[in-house]
């Protein structure tokens, strides 16, 4: 099958189109063939060796953990799929090696959901890990209906998920994110207000007695999070370990069937979305990469592998 891999760590240049084995279907396991994947910051941060010390990594890697796709073929002992389902999953195996920019992919049945019929290829391939990401850390803190809720880098790739899953709650959201993106976060429902100096301030002209949520999908957010949370208030970041020190959560999204289809069933029910801001066919790849690092991406970006 054809596939992107990587023998070595490095820029998005080293990544290679190629043609490898296909990936073997165990217990429990499905493979699915690949309509769309997604790229996540995590993807090429990976290749570029940041996470050495953290995750495993065999070579050559395929990488990429987001997927949609159809399944191709079920190990044994897996009655939760059949072969022609229409599925979405959050590929993340405890290594680093069979990612989902290719052709096939094998995933555990605790990784899978069922396609959300709403989206689109494309977008339900951008769902599984920004999804996962905010879901999980919004329902670890324990968000509610009558909650005000604070997102941090409200307009990004996780963030912008986060608003809508934080309003299907029944919150009200505060988001943070460039003017430029202030309408589009109203478009989801939130009450923008601007990075830079005054944010604290910006953020308690809203909510005078202070919010009952925060959180940080960007980092370096600490010092403001503390000056806008109330007294019991629960905040987390994905991006900020010290937040454990101050007493919140650090969050690190895990693969969860029923939580990703949650999500998949807000889409159906028409309250949530994912805009994907560009589609770049598989060997193109390093493309796509070199434009998430840039870091202005809003929405999603999806690898098309197939139609």
């Amino acid at each position: 099958m054809r596939a992107i891999t990587y023998s070595q760590y490095g820029a998005p240049d080293t990544l290679t189109l190629t043609d490898v084995p296909e990936p073997r279907v165990g217990p429990g396991e499905v493979l699915i063939r690949v309509r769309s994947a997604s790229v996540n910051p995590v993807d090429w941060k990976v290749l570029a060796g940041y996470l050495d010390r953290l995750m495993q990594v065999d070579f050559p890697a395929i990488p990429g953990w987001d997927v949609s796709g159809v399944v191709e073929a079920i190990g044994p002992d897996t009655p939760e799929f059949a072969v022609g389902d229409e599925v979405i999953a959050y590929a993340r195996k405890d290594w680093v090696q069979q990612g989902t920019f290719a052709e096939l992919v094998s995933a555990s049945v605790r990784m899978v959901a069922r396609k959300p019929a709403a989206l689109d290829w494309n977008q339900a391939a951008g769902l599984p890990l920004a999804g996962l990401t905010a879901y999980q850390l919004l329902t670890r803190l324990g968000t509610k209906e009558g909650d005000t809720v604070l997102v941090h880098a409200a307009a990004g790739g996780v963030g912008l998920l986060g608003v809508q899953i934080a309003k299907a709650f029944g919150a009200r959201v505060i988001g943070t994110a460039s003017e430029g993106n202030h309408e589009f976060l109203r478009q989801l429902g939130a009450e923008p207000v601007a990075y830079g100096d005054g944010l604290a301030e910006q953020v308690r002209d809203l909510a005078p007695e202070g919010v009952d949520v925060v959180v940080d999908f960007v980092g370096g957010v600490l010092e403001t999070t503390r000056a806008v949370l109330k007294d019991g208030g629960r905040h987390g970041s994905i991006a900020d370990g010290t937040v454990a020190e101050a007493g919140g959560i650090a969050s690190w999204a895990r693969p969860d069937a029923a939580d990703l289809q949650a999500l998949a069933d807000l889409a159906d029910a028409g309250r949530l979305t994912v805009p994907v801001a560009e589609v770049f066919p598989l060997e193109d790849v390093a493309k796509a990469f070199e434009l998430s690092q840039g870091g202005h991406v809003r929405g999603k970006i999806a690898i098309e592998v197939s139609r």
